[in-house]
């Protein structure tokens, strides 16, 4: 690591990393060029990097990958979570290399940079990490430039400008600006997608987030080049439970993963997703049976204070609420409780969790920066599951209505289906 006031690039460097407390990280840049400043978070999932790119709840962060050959199958039009990555950049050990997976339709690097993502490889990944792991999660630039040309003091001075992530509200920048309504189910290899028959004309054509619609930096390009060449999975018959009249979901979009909504859709319910923003009465316009509180970015605090007084209205009326991640927290802000910044967080698709009621324990993918305060909770919230990792709180459900949440996320399929019996719940929940 190098001296910011004297450094210059090494021979061949074309991507930097700079952090707030000064130290200069030198690598091979790909993806877009330019220049990004967010919080250096680390993950640790051996698969899933499209995933991780394109989740919302990764906005304002920039993602140092442990497992050192990051884009070696390429990319597709199915393994996303939003229409465009959110992620600010990617920081891998290998150079990306060309893919080799049957499903790959482009590459890492062209899909980096058709989406407006800066990359660096070369980088010693497992040293950044033990760095994080000692003194917490740093605010950075990251930079690409294929000339090599870099003003290392400026982008010091940058990343010590950023006010980081605690007491940020980024929810309202990667929430939809309309209410939709969603009918994809399930991907199973050769089917793609699961396309049950349409509610209300819904779908992924109007799922656009709020970024994505606005055109701001790293949306899809003019030309559509991100998925110029990427034609949408052939769906399958609809796999849903047949009978009774589905029961219709509300989900409050935070920044939600499409998964999740397909996961919602599989156990037979009838979505629609609103604006963070939605008032209580807009939610009850759609005269739903259950509400979804979903995934998202930045500070549980700042989102809390437009979220909570509609989740406690709603938990009035003594209805089914099931909540994820940020929804997690946003239930504990709901009844009392209190949120906390991790020191290093949980980001990646290995973290054991215990489930109190039987001792299970479930292999869970997680990416979270803050949490729930376990010795704040009322006595009427009662602790479903922990992490193994370092027992802080990963569910909680109410006593007196059917109300509960957990801290991971169970639709992605790590353990690889440990934790999909919570949608089952929720669903079971809203036919009693």
């Amino acid at each position: 690591m190098a001296d910011p006031k004297s450094s210059r690039a090494p021979f061949g460097a074309t991507g930097v990393l700079v952090l707030a407390s000064g130290e200069v990280i030198w690598g091979r840049g790909f993806g877009g060029e330019g220049q990004a400043v967010g919080e250096v978070c680390f993950n640790t999932a051996m698969t899933g990097y499209q995933e991780v790119m394109t989740d919302p709840s990764y906005a304002g962060q920039i993602i140092n990958f442990t497992f050192p050959h990051i884009g070696n199958v390429g990319t597709n039009p199915e393994d996303v979570e939003a229409l465009n990555p959110h992620a600010l950049g990617a920081i891998v050990r290998q150079d990306v290399t060309d893919p080799s997976n049957f499903r790959s339709t482009q590459h890492f690097d062209a899909w980096m940079k058709a989406n407006g993502r800066i990359g660096i490889s070369g980088v010693d990944t497992r040293a950044l990490t033990r760095l994080i792991r000692v003194a917490g999660a740093p605010n950075a630039v990251i930079a690409h430039s294929a000339k090599g040309d870099f003003d290392v003091p400026a982008m010091l001075a940058r990343a010590k400008a950023w006010a980081g992530l605690e007491g940020m509200d980024l929810a309202k920048d990667v929430t939809t600006l309309q209410t939709y309504g969603w009918d994809q189910g399930l991907w199973t290899l050769g089917d793609g997608y699961a396309s049950p028959l349409s509610f209300r004309g819904g779908g992924l054509a109007s799922s656009v987030p709020r970024t994505e619609q606005k055109g701001e930096p790293g949306g899809v390009s003019p030309s559509g080049a991100a998925f110029a060449d990427m034609s949408p999975p052939t769906p399958n018959p609809s796999r849903l439970r047949e009978g009774n009249k589905k029961p219709r979901v509300v989900a409050i979009d935070y920044g939600i993963k499409h998964n999740i909504l397909r996961n919602l859709v599989d156990v037979g319910c009838d979505v629609t997703v609103v604006s963070a923003t939605a008032s209580f009465e807009e939610i009850m316009a759609h005269a739903p049976d259950g509400l979804f509180l979903s995934n998202g970015p930045g500070d549980p605090a700042a989102t809390g204070a437009y979220a909570v007084p509609v989740i406690k209205q709603w938990l009035e009326t003594k209805k089914p609420l099931f909540g994820i991640c940020l929804g997690h927290q946003m239930l504990g802000l709901a009844v009392g409780a209190k949120t906390e910044k991790m020191h290093q967080g949980h980001r990646g698709a290995n973290h054991p969790v215990k489930r109190l009621s039987d001792g299970a324990v479930e292999i869970t993918s997680m990416n979270h920066g803050f949490a729930v305060d376990a010795a704040t909770l009322p006595a009427n919230a009662k602790a479903t599951h922990i992490s193994l990792f370092d027992g802080s709180n990963c569910g909680f459900e109410l006593a007196d209505q059917p109300a509960f949440s957990v801290q991971y996320h169970p639709e992605a399929s790590p353990g690889p289906q440990d934790s999909h019996y919570l949608f089952e719940k929720f669903a079971g929940m809203m036919g009693d």
